[in-house]
């Protein structure tokens, strides 16, 4: 009775839904008030129950031992070990744990305020031995948890994955700041191509005319060419100027530039953007030339997603043609392209190489230089140079094949 009414305990307590606390506490009983208050330390209520349901067992273990060999004779010392084992295991198991917890699962609460006030006294009596068990645990526990820093990025992965619905906003949110932690600048960054910027010898109409034309509120500013970044202009320190003539020199409001490697990690980056409060950074490789250009919004993206203003025009990175054919410009990630297309996220991970742009996919199969109407064939899928702007690859014709 005593090790079914510690096992009915253990169930009972710690299956209390907050509604049945709710019903407990409208009772106003002394036993409503001995529930609530064994609940308050909860660590303290399981070890004692914990310790006399060891202790009890411990106790009947010994008793039907002696029971057994007051009561029978064993010529063989097997037999009788199986006999008092078999036995006591059995009733033990039956009326100490297995039906004293069904009843406690589907009368949680009665059995709660039946057993209340005994385990209020246990506690009180049995106080030094749960004292003992909880700092020891505790102790334990704190040597055996690893600490949040040897927490790996796969394993908090893992986690969102497990704690979040599949595709909700909140997971993806939750994704993209996980992998922040683990891409790197180049990942992200605008290449060199796409940067817009001004140069030093530009006259104030020029520049003026740059800014109206891109609508950015920073701009590098550079000496013959990108590769000698001198500095950022911010649209905002010429807005008292505006009415000034060529004759005016905005060359003084230019600030120091900030640079970044472009194997930095991005979660790195951010913090420097809040310590030193930029919003840019020029992306150099290994040799000091520029790469490309990190903004604060290009990580924030990574997180939320595309923000856009009312000064973003919709420029859509690809049309489509007909069923099966589409026309995607050379720039375009190569995870937007199996998106838009509806493939499978790995389907070009043998091809690609190091390639993160549908044009770089290309040069990676070809391995050659291309020129307009060249074609390439990966899984199935038609590659198509459709125009070119100098050297590089400007629109790619992709035809994907017909499942019907």
């Amino acid at each position: 009775m005593a090790s079914g009414m510690m096992s009915a305990s253990e169930v009972a307590f710690f299956s209390l839904l907050p509604s049945d606390l709710r019903t407990i506490k409208q009772r106003g009983s002394l036993a409503s008030e001995s529930v609530l208050k064994l609940l308050k330390n909860s660590d303290s209520l399981l070890a004692t129950i914990l310790v006399v349901n060891n202790l009890v067992n411990i106790a009947i273990v010994i008793c039907s031992s002696k029971v057994v060999d007051t009561m029978f004779r064993f010529n063989n010392t097997t037999v009788e070990f199986l006999f008092t084992g078999v036995l006591v295991t059995f009733l033990l198991l039956l009326f100490g744990e297995i039906l004293p917890k069904i009843v406690a699962q589907t009368s949680n609460v009665k059995v709660a305020l039946a057993f209340a006030q005994p385990l209020t006294i246990l506690r009180w009596v049995f106080y030094p031995f749960s004292y003992i068990l909880i700092n020891t645990s505790g102790r334990v526990g704190k040597i055996a948890t690893p600490s949040a820093e040897n927490i790996s990025i796969e394993e908090l992965a893992d986690a969102v994955d497990m704690t979040t619905e599949p595709e909700s906003e909140e997971q993806k949110i939750l994704s993209g700041i996980v992998g922040i932690a683990s891409r790197e600048v180049e990942d992200i960054m605008r290449p060199r191509i796409d940067i817009k910027a001004v140069e030093q010898t530009m006259t104030f109409t020029e520049v003026k005319q740059v800014i109206t034309e891109t609508g950015h509120s920073r701009l590098p500013v550079y000496d013959e060419d990108l590769d000698h970044i001198k500095g950022v202009l911010f649209v905002k320190d010429l807005l008292e100027h505006i009415s000034k003539g060529d004759e005016f020199g905005w060359q003084r409001l230019i600030r120091e530039p900030y640079f970044v490697p472009m194997h930095k990690k991005v979660n790195s980056v951010l913090e420097d953007f809040q310590r030193q409060k930029f919003h840019m950074a020029i992306v150099v490789d290994e040799y000091g030339a520029t790469q490309g250009l990190i903004s604060l919004e290009d990580i924030l993206e990574e997180v939320v997603g595309e923000i856009s203003d009312e000064s973003d025009v919709d420029e859509s990175f690809y049309r489509r043609l007909n069923e099966n054919t589409y026309l995607f410009e050379g720039k375009t990630h190569i995870v937007d392209v199996v998106r838009v297309l509806d493939l499978e996220d790995d389907l070009f991970e043998d091809v690609q190489g190091r390639a993160e742009t549908v044009a770089g996919l290309m040069l990676e199969i070809k391995r050659n230089f291309l020129k307009k109407g060249d074609e390439v064939t990966a899984h199935g899928i038609r590659f198509i140079v459709d125009s070119m702007e100098g050297h590089r690859i400007d629109k790619i014709k992709i035809i994907v094949k017909n499942n019907g």
